[in-house]
């Protein structure tokens, strides 16, 4: 025998007997023993399963727009022809009629028992052309990525433990098509912390196994009350150091059969897969979709989501793109240029950026604070390092859908109302936000003013931002950066971050170019040791996140702005709600914010560019050894500002411009 014709032998001995495992797995149910666990023989088979639905056939095209809107929970592998009873592009040979081992029948919504033939099903077989009136529906499904996991290193503990998968009934709603909602449902497997960039990866490359997962941490963030109690499958439990991470699951159909009661339907019973000929490799996953009526392309490396955690109280993870993180890294040292050489890179923490922006797009409602009085013997004495930041971000804020409002000193309130009616007159915010102040005392008052009724479980806002705020040191005095006290103008708003903390779901960012800003707690040994007057003038109230730059606008204008847009896009995959609704998706929004933003965020004018603007006005007011010159905010000077300031202050859109010439 020639070497090929050995090589030929080799190859059908091997499809052989890939051919009789796939056949004893499929009719395992002929024999009652796949009831016992049938996700841990099928996950021995190094092939896709697939969920399956039947429906009436004058429900099928609602049903296949309602899979198209809802991707992650239903990837369409197959549709297949009325009365088909085969699916050639999945499982050759196949009969789906008898190639599950349990199926579920619905009757008008309402399960009314578990067969383990469909030929089995009296109302089939006294009327022989009723299959002929369905339509079967194959959907990926996430037990075809449990072989990648284990294979990278990632423990499936439900794999281990000898039991289903848990399945969750969620308060995410799918977005409606034709006849058909419901609820989201997801599974749910404990990762090993340390290994949920593994895991995420692994399922990212398979995107017709419903890809990455949908949620990482605290499971009542999807409404899920206890994880003990699953609404499907068995309960998994998690071992020391896991972390819970959700995918999106096919038993979303089924959901889709009870909340909208089609008159029949027919359904794999959970856990109970169908088994194709597909292999659980990427590659022939994306071979796979082109049997589907969705193009689906091949994930990019630079789309590849990394995972960062933005918060303990509630657990809770978030994704990014790497080509996201890397931008955003890249704009994290551009705004932390030291243009005053005071040494501000010395408290740079890498990736305070990124996670306070991953953070906000999670977010629902914003409080955000400014204002440094540093000029104290002035009228009014606070700097323009600040404010500009501050509408910044509340204008990208309002284009992502996220409710602001603007916290302030009583001394500023006049000020601040007729920044935002400028803001309002140019077109840089659309309509108004809220201006409010915080005069309390004491952690009852700020727990009062951040929930409803002073309700712990009822916050009004789930994130504050504090972009220049004057903050308070271990004194309890607030200084400028010569050392001056000047808490005789500053309100207590600190109080508000400290209460945050104890808060579950609130988080906070502080944005500072000194040391001494509301926030800047998180890095006061450096700020001591390392700044001028650091032991006297430190801000002693940390924030959860502690972004520094070189010019705190900055960190609110370009970085900041940019840095939400990015982290906003790149969270992979969305879920439902977030992709539901009519109008502008969260992409064109944000653009549409970007757009009404000052030259400083313009695409030609990176801040290096305007350097040279800053040195010939703003470097010249500002206090020696700190940022901010003594501004004019009234309302007819905002206007004249920008000019002066190269786009910095004025919040006009006429200069847009301007940023691709060369600053002000």
């Amino acid at each position: 025998m020639t070497w090929r014709a050995n090589l030929v032998q080799k190859s059908l001995t091997i499809l052989q007997k890939h051919f009789h495992l796939k056949l004893k797995v499929r009719h395992l149910g002929d024999c009652g023993t796949s009831t016992q666990s049938p996700h841990s023989v099928v996950f021995l088979s190094g092939f896709q399963q697939a969920n399956l639905l039947i429906l009436p056939s004058r429900l099928a095209n609602d049903f296949e727009d309602f899979c198209h809107r809802n991707p992650a929970p239903l990837p369409l592998l197959y549709r297949s022809k009325p009365g088909e009873t085969s699916c050639p592009p999945l499982a050759g040979g196949a009969d789906v009629r008898t190639d599950v081992s349990q199926y579920c029948v619905y009757e008008e919504g309402r399960l009314v028992k578990t067969i383990s033939s469909l030929q089995s099903y009296s109302p089939l077989s006294s009327s022989p052309d009723l299959m002929s009136e369905m339509v079967s529906f194959y959907l990926g499904c996430s037990f075809g990525f449990e072989g990648k996991l284990r294979e990278a290193g990632v423990p499936v503990r439900n794999v281990e433990q000898g039991r289903n998968v848990s399945m969750y009934r969620t308060s995410i709603s799918c977005i409606p098509a034709g006849a058909f909602h419901c609820h989201l449902v997801v599974t749910m497997r404990p990762v090993p912390a340390a290994l949920l960039d593994t895991a995420v990866e692994v399922t990212h490359l398979n995107p017709l196994a419903h890809g990455a997962p949908v949620h990482i941490g605290d499971a009542a963030l999807l409404g899920i009350q206890d994880l003990s109690k699953p609404d499907y499958g068995d309960q998994v439990d998690l071992q020391p150091g896991d972390v819970p991470v959700f995918w999106a699951c096919g038993v979303t159909s089924i959901e889709a059969v009870l909340c909208s009661k089609p008159p029949l339907a027919f359904s794999h019973s959970p856990g109970h897969m169908f088994l194709t000929d597909i292999p659980d490799s990427p590659d022939s996953t994306i071979a796979a979709s082109d049997i589907t009526n969705t193009p689906r392309l091949k994930p990019s490396p630079e789309l590849m989501p990394l995972c960062f955690p933005i918060s303990q109280n509630p657990l809770l993870y978030s994704l990014a793109s790497k080509a996201a993180v890397e931008r955003i890294r890249q704009l994290e040292m551009i705004i932390g240029e030291d243009p005053g050489q005071r040494g501000i890179r010395a408290l740079f923490v890498q990736d305070e950026l990124l996670r306070s922006c991953l953070a906000l797009s999670h977010s629902s409602s914003v409080a955000i604070t400014t204002g440094f009085p540093t000029h104290y013997m002035h009228s009014p004495p606070d700097e323009t390092d600040g404010p500009p930041g501050a509408i910044a971000i509340a204008t990208m804020l309002l284009s992502l859908g996220k409710d602001v409002t603007l916290l302030t000193d009583r001394r500023a309130v006049e000020m601040t109302g007729a920044m935002v009616d400028e803001a309002v007159r140019t077109g840089v915010l659309k309509a108004a936000i809220p201006v409010v102040t915080f005069e309390g005392s004491g952690p009852e008052a700020a727990q009062n003013f951040l929930c409803h009724h002073g309700d712990t479980s009822k916050p009004r806002f789930d994130h504050l931002v504090a972009i220049e705020r004057s903050g308070r040191a271990e004194d309890g005095n607030y200084y400028n950066m010569r050392g001056i006290n000047i808490k005789h103008l500053v309100d207590p708003i600190d109080d508000l971050f400290i209460a945050a903390r104890t808060i579950s779901g609130v988080s906070t960012t502080g944005i500072g170019d000194g040391g001494n800003e509301l926030g800047m707690g998180k890095v006061k040994q450096q700020v001591k040791s390392l700044m001028p007057m650091g032991e006297v003038v430190a801000c002693d109230v940390p924030a959860d996140f502690a972004i520094t730059a070189g010019v705190s606008n900055w960190g609110g204008l370009r970085g900041g702005l940019r840095a939400v847009l990015a982290a906003h896009l790149s969270v992979s995959p969305p879920l439902p709600e977030e992709r539901s609704g009519t109008g502008s998706c969260p992409h064109q929004r944000a653009v549409a914010g970007l757009e009404l933003l000052p030259a400083i965020c313009g695409e030609g004018g990176d801040l290096p560019v305007h350097f040279g603007a800053f040195g010939n006005t703003e470097w010249e007011n500002r206090e020696p050894g700190h940022g901010g010159g003594r501004p004019d905010l009234s309302p007819h000077s905002l206007q004249n500002h920008q000019q002066a300031a190269g786009g910095h202050a004025g919040l006009r859109t006429d200069q847009l411009s301007s940023s691709s010439g060369s600053g002000a």
